[in-house]
């Protein structure tokens, strides 16, 4: 009787990066830094605002705090190193610091995926039932989603690192990307990894293919109220208060189901590596700017801290 173990003689990993142009390296190594030092003011400068603001301490904004802690972590997990790669050629990263990069974003991602869906939640209650909205949406509940959130994204984590490197490496240990993602990883595993791809896959599929049904369904309630309305500023107040969450569902859904929701067979590395820049280094970005910009409650709370702070030090 054949026993399969776990044997593992690969005790680093070496990422290939975005690309092997060594005149692209400083120029990628700028931009990218450009948009982190962004990403890390924006982020953190909308959780800071939320907090300073007694106005924005609302459900809308407690859950879009949460989402910028997020994303902030998502981005600090991955971007650092992928930095240090394009201006150090530092390509190294070690077993156990592969599998902590590896946990960490699987967790962040699957947080963000749920807290998109809390906030479509949030949305259908202020939107479809505004008289009852304080009752549905109290401070209990909203803890409640936003722990379950976390709870769901270290889970899941936890489930598919442990599904990756229950396989064995022997040898392989070149990894074609700029951080270690699952799939990436996965493929230079010299046990069968059949079943591993297929709990990945389920995995993945379960926790995208739930969250966007319930948010299309709260959406489908959403548009339904919307056209009953019979004055126009209550019609555009409803889609201006849904227009920064649609934006950033299309742009996080988009580049994970391109990602993760295909066979392995039809993997193309420059794709996953593209798509992965998109949700790992500019969606963490655009977010906090995309409720920023088109959000007037946001704006009226930067002003009032901005003209707080020139009193202060006038």
């Amino acid at each position: 009787m054949l026993i399969m173990k776990n044997i593992t003689e690969v005790t680093e990993f070496l990422l290939l990066g975005l690309t092997t142009a060594s005149e692209l390296q400083v120029p990628l190594f700028i931009l990218f830094t450009l948009i982190y030092i962004i990403t890390l003011i924006g982020n953190l400068g909308m959780i800071a605002l939320i907090l300073l603001d007694s106005h924005l301490h609302t459900p809308m904004y407690f859950f879009l705090s949460n989402l910028s802690l997020v994303d902030f972590c998502s981005s600090t997990t991955v971007t650092p190193k992928f930095l240090s790669i394009l201006l150090l050629e530092d390509k190294v990263i070690s077993y156990n610091a592969c599998a902590a990069q590896m946990f960490f974003f699987a967790a962040f991602a699957t947080m963000e995926c749920y807290f998109l869906t809390s906030m479509a939640y949030d949305r259908y209650a202020a939107v479809c039932k505004p008289l009852h909205y304080s009752t549905i949406m109290t401070k209990s509940v909203c803890a409640h989603l936003a722990a379950g959130c976390y709870i769901i994204g270290f889970l899941n984590a936890s489930v598919q690192i442990g599904d990756t490197f229950y396989l064995s490496f022997c040898m392989a240990n070149v990894v074609h990307h700029f951080f270690c993602d699952i799939p990436a990883v996965m493929t230079l595993s010299c046990s069968d990894r059949g079943i591993s791809e297929m709990i990945l896959i389920l995995i993945s599929s379960f926790n995208v293919l739930f969250a966007l049904f319930v948010i299309l369904i709260s959406y489908l309630f959403i548009f339904v109220t919307i056209l009953k309305m019979h004055t126009s500023e209550g019609y555009q107040k409803a889609l201006s208060t849904c227009a920064s969450h649609l934006t950033a569902v299309f742009l996080f859904y988009g580049t994970v189901i391109i990602m993760y929701l295909q066979p392995s067979s039809s993997h193309s590395m420059d794709t996953d590596k593209i798509a992965s820049l998109v949700y790992t280094v500019v969606i963490p970005m655009l977010n906090p700017l995309v409720y920023s910009l088109r959000n007037m409650e946001v704006k009226n709370a930067f002003i009032k801290v901005v003209e707080k702070a020139n009193f202060l030090w006038g």
